[in-house]
């Protein structure tokens, strides 16, 4: 039984090895340097291994897809939890969505396909921040008995300006331009909070 143990703590470890030397490529060369042969040589192993794990490069970046949904899933939750209020919530979750996507700008990219392609299955984990979105916006228009559907438009609205501002300084890095898209930052949500209250 503790061989068995060990050699599933191996492939763990293994895949593990395999998924943190694709992100450190990544952050040397971007995500066009990423390859199947670079990731072997990073971790002393022969392509061949890492084929037994991941069946090719698109694998790899689902799996890290996957991961970066987690993280900003938890990031949301942690911002979330500093209030009670749901407008409060809501403000401090996209604040922290914004500060996901330059605190790990790699991996926003990969997630949601900012200059390059992301991956084309959609993962499980991609819900998991649209659902606590979706859960604060209805608590805020609770009294108005809104349609699932208009609480989804709400949600695409706060998600086409956020989303769009963090394209724009990723592709157009800037001071000037952060700064300034940082406070239309702040303006957009409080003026979405006021026009769903």
């Amino acid at each position: 039984m503790a061989s068995k143990d060990r050699i599933l703590r191996q492939k763990q470890e293994t895949r593990k090895n395999i998924l943190d030397a694709a992100c450190t490529i990544v952050k040397d060369e971007g995500w066009q340097g990423l390859s199947m042969r670079k990731i072997a040589d990073k971790i002393e192993y022969t392509a061949p291994i890492i084929y037994e794990y991941f069946s090719n490069k698109d694998a790899i970046l689902q799996e890290l897809t996957g991961r970066g949904f987690v993280k900003l899933t938890i990031e949301l939750e942690k911002a979330k939890n500093k209030s009670d209020n749901p407008e409060e919530q809501l403000e401090a979750m996209w604040m922290a969505y914004w500060d996901y996507a330059f605190t790990d700008t790699d991996m926003y990219q990969l997630m949601f396909g900012v200059q390059m392609t992301c991956c084309n299955e959609r993962c499980s984990a991609s819900e998991a921040p649209y659902k606590l979105f979706i859960a604060v916006i209805a608590e805020i228009m609770k009294d108005s008995k809104p349609t699932e559907e208009i609480i989804k438009q709400k949600y695409f609205t706060f998600f086409s300006v956020i989303h769009g501002l963090i394209s724009i300084n990723i592709i157009n890095k800037s001071e000037t331009l952060e700064t300034i898209n940082t406070q239309i930052l702040k303006d957009a949500i409080g003026g979405i909070i006021k026009s769903i209250r």
